[in-house]
C-alpha cells in the first residue's frame, strides 16, 4: 500500500507586544525556556525562525513546530508553537532507538518512533493542511518519514515517503492517488501541502514536484507518528534518517512553502547543520 508526503503552515504578523523585553519575541522565548536552550547561537536561531515565520504571516498556520535543538530528547520533545509538556500540545513522546545530538534527532530504523499526539481528523482539515520534515541522510528503502493511516471501509492516509525504493518521493493525503516525483536524494527539506479537496503538492526544498490535481478525500484518524507511520494504530516502516526539523498544521500556498523553506533553510543554516 502506498504512502505519501508533507506541508507546512503559520501565520500572523509581528507586532511590539510579542518581542520581550530583551528582544527576543515571546513565542520563542517560551519554547526556549520550556526546552532549556542555554546555547545564544541555539536561541537566536529559534528566535528568527519564529520571527521569520511571523512575518511571513504563516505562525498560525502551525499546529505543531519541532526545530529538534539542544541535543537531548527532553529538548527535542518541545512543540515550537505550544511548548508545554502534554499529549494536547502536541509535544513529541519518544520511543526507545533514538539518538540525539545537536544536529537532530535520528531513529534506529527498527523500532523507534514519536508519537505527536496530533489526529489529522480532529486537529487538521482533509482538505487543508500540510506536513514537512528536513531529513540529513541519503538513504533508500520501503520506510516512510513519518504520516498515519485508518482503514475504515475505504484507507485514509496522511503520509510520505521522501525516497522509497525506486528513488521516488511518495505522498499521499486522502484515500485514492499517490502521486510522485524522481528522488535520488532523501537530504533536504520536505514539505506536502493541501489547499483544497482536489489539490495536493509536493515539495522537495525550494521546488515544487509533484502537484496533484485530485487526491481523494477524507483524511487518517490516526496520531501522527514521526520517524515511522502509523498503521491503523501500529508503528511501521520505521525510517533510519537523522530529522532535524517536522511541522504539521494548514495547507500552505506555493509563495507560503517558498517563504516556509527559505525560513527553515535559514535556521538550520544558522546551526551549522543545512544539507
Amino acid at each position: 500500500m502506498p504512502f505519501f508526503g508533507f506541508g507546512y503552515s503559520a501565520s500572523s504578523t509581528i507586532t511590539q507586544s510579542s518581542i520581550s523585553a530583551g528582544g527576543t519575541d515571546s513565542d520563542a522565548q517560551a519554547f526556549i525556556d520550556a526546552a532549556g536552550i542555554t546555547d545564544s547561537t541555539q536561541q537566536s536561531a529559534i528566535n528568527t525562525l519564529v520571527t521569520d515565520l511571523k512575518t511571513a504571516n504563516i505562525w498560525t498556520k502551525m499546529k505543531a513546530v519541532y526545530p529538534f535543538v539542544g541535543a537531548s530528547s527532553t529538548s527535542h520533545k518541545y512543540n515550537l508553537v505550544n511548548p508545554v509538556d502534554s499529549d494536547a500540545a502536541f509535544r513529541l513522546s519518544f520511543s526507545t532507538g533514538w539518538t540525539h545530538s545537536s544536529t537532530g534527532a535520528t531513529p534506529n530504523g527498527s523500532s523507534a518512533y514519536a508519537d505527536t499526539f496530533l489526529n489529522p481528523t480532529t486537529s487538521l482539515s482533509s482538505s487543508n493542511n500540510h506536513a514537512s520534515i528536513y531529513n540529513r541522510t541519503n538513504t533508500a528503502g520501503t520506510f516512510s518519514d513519518l504520516g498515519s493511516y485508518t482503514v475504515s471501509g475505504l484507507t485514509y492516509y496522511f503520509i510520505f515517503r521522501t525516497r522509497q525504493t525506486g528513488d521516488t518521493f511518495l505522498i499521499g493525503n486522502g484515500n485514492s492517488s499517490f502521486p510522485t516525483a524522481v528522488n535520488t536524494d532523501s537530504r533536504g527539506f520536505y514539505l506536502m501541502s493541501k489547499t483544497s479537496a482536489s489539490n495536493t503538492s509536493g515539495f522537495k526544498n525550494n521546488s515544487k514536484v509533484i502537484n496533484e490535481g485530485v487526491s481523494g478525500t477524507g483524511i487518517s484518524n490516526h496520531n501522527v507518528f514521526i520517524g515511522a507511520i502509523n498503521a491503523n494504530g501500529t508503528a511501521a516502516q520505521y525510517t533510519n534518517r537523522e530529522i532535524s526539523f517536522a511541522s504539521l498544521g494548514n495547507g500552505l500556498t506555493d509563495t507560503e512553502a517558498s517563504d516556509f523553506n527559505t525560513a527553515v533553510t535559514t535556521f538550520q543554516t544558522t546551526l551549522s547543520r543545512n544539507v
